[in-house]
């Protein structure tokens, strides 16, 4: 008995240091995201040299993305061990939290990896510039659009 008490205080030590972790790696991710954006959009629009400094931004930005998605990815299993789907659908906030947010942080981590992939096999300048302020954007752009604004600060 005294073991199960242990294991659920450890349990949820390990969920409030691993949200902490992924809270505050929310606000990397969103800098990268949207600098590799205004690389991509400066790039595309202007007569810019692709360089390794934007390599570099898109290769920071898909880490963090990815270390971002791991982290929610654990909480997500955490959590919904013992978690009741039925209620969770019917509650807007819960549904938000516990589905849309996760989906959401899966297709922009799919989006980010295909824009580094792309831009590094691109030929010419543009293209790359181009598949980098698509990708990073539609991924910054979906990360906005289910963060939870309310706990971000």
């Amino acid at each position: 008995m005294a073991g199960l008490t242990f294991a659920k205080k450890t349990n949820k030590l390990m969920q409030q240091i691993l949200l902490t972790i992924h809270h505050y790696l929310a606000f990397a991710v969103l800098i990268l995201l949207a600098w590799a954006t205004i690389n991509g959009v400066m790039g595309t629009t202007g007569d810019k040299a692709w360089e390794d400094k934007h390599r570099k931004v898109n290769l920071f930005a898909l880490i963090a993305t990815h270390t971002m998605f791991l982290l929610g990815l654990v909480l997500l299993v955490l959590v919904m061990s013992n978690a009741d789907m039925a209620g969770i659908m019917k509650n807007a906030m819960a549904r938000k939290a516990y589905v849309e947010h996760p989906t959401v942080g899966i297709i922009a981590a799919i989006l980010v990896t295909i824009g580094n992939a792309k831009s590094k096999k691109a030929i010419g300048n543009g293209k790359r510039f181009k598949s980098t302020m698509i990708f990073f954007g539609l991924a910054l752009i979906l990360v906005l659009s289910r963060l939870p604004f309310e706990k971000l600060f």
